[in-house]
């Protein structure tokens, strides 16, 4: 993958992208007040993962079974995917051709059509209008995932049409790619926000189901090309949250004596209702521990060296 150099700037912002959420008002993803656009697509199968609606590249077809009113509109609007019968509604998503009009024919808000293809250019001006929230923040623009190097093409032309808007952008990113990915939008990037979800090789592969040697020699590679690199740690009980990958946490915070420091990111259950509005694999629940447990874990890796950083 090359810088992009002979595209010009019209086909820059008329690339498209499979996008599932654009968040407003967000400031959990880097520095300051900042709006989040989250790319479909991910190589990673976390067992914890906050974002399943953001693994497969395709749309999904929503259903929230609380909000269902049995009423029959969804099955007049599209018969072949939506039934009710004995005050039981059922849907059969392998036939859905996403065209919608379930969704709009439902008067409960039940139905939901989960990512949508959208330009650069259009992706650009809707975050655009919150620019005097990132001025007045010092915060920006995250694009995160899933995983955004699953879409490369699309990610360089995104950051690099935001970044002639003289905005701040991060990337959030499991490094699981190719260097040549992060290569060509480093230019572009005033901030990594790079996942280390755990340092043991057989437990990583184990709870994401991909190796972590390639994530870490990226991670190596952008700290050798002086990128701004936060690590966000993501920590769940009764997995990772083990001395010993406390302490190589702290390990790789002193190798890489550049880094903005370390974040640790406790589990929390949202991704768990999801799963089952999207008609996705159940996942397992961990317990989501209080803050005062975290803050153990804190106390624990900057014992051991590590630059952790309040969040």
């Amino acid at each position: 993958m090359n810088g992009g150099e002979g595209i010009t700037d019209e086909n820059i912002r008329q690339r498209t992208g499979s996008i599932f959420n654009i968040q407003f008002f967000s400031v959990h993803d880097g520095p300051g007040i900042r709006t989040t656009v989250f790319l479909k697509g991910c190589p990673l199968r976390c067992l914890w993962c906050h974002n399943p609606e953001g693994i497969k590249k395709q749309k999904h077809l929503a259903f929230a079974e609380r909000k269902c009113v049995n009423c029959g509109a969804c099955a007049l609007a599209c018969p072949r995917v939506h039934s009710v019968t004995g005050g039981r509604h059922t849907l059969n998503r392998a036939a859905c051709a996403m065209r919608g009009a379930c969704v709009d024919a439902c008067p409960a808000g039940a139905l939901e059509i989960v990512g949508r293809e959208a330009s650069v250019a259009e992706i650009t001006s809707e975050i655009m209008r919150e620019k005097r929230f990132y001025e007045g923040s010092e915060g920006g623009v995250t694009v995160s995932g899933g995983e955004p190097a699953m879409q490369p093409e699309f990610l360089l032309a995104l950051v690099k049409n935001i970044k002639k808007e003289n905005v701040h952008v991060a990337l959030e990113s499991s490094g699981f790619c190719d260097f040549s990915v992060l290569e060509a939008v480093l230019p572009y990037i005033d901030l990594f926000l790079y996942d280390c979800k755990e340092t043991d090789p057989a437990l990583h592969r184990k709870f994401t189901g991909v190796d972590n040697k390639p994530i870490l020699e990226n991670l190596r590679n952008l700290h050798r090309k002086g990128a701004r690199i936060l690590l966000r740690c993501p920590v769940v009980h009764g997995l990772n949250d083990r001395d010993d990958h406390f302490r190589g946490i702290a390990a790789l915070s002193k190798e890489l004596d550049r880094l903005e420091g370390v974040e640790i990111l406790p589990y929390h259950k949202l991704a768990a209702s999801k799963t089952g509005r999207m008609g996705l694999d159940p996942m397992d629940e961990y317990e989501q521990i209080p803050r005062e447990e975290s803050d153990k874990w804190v106390d624990t890796i900057r014992g051991y060296g590590g630059k952790v950083i309040d969040s």
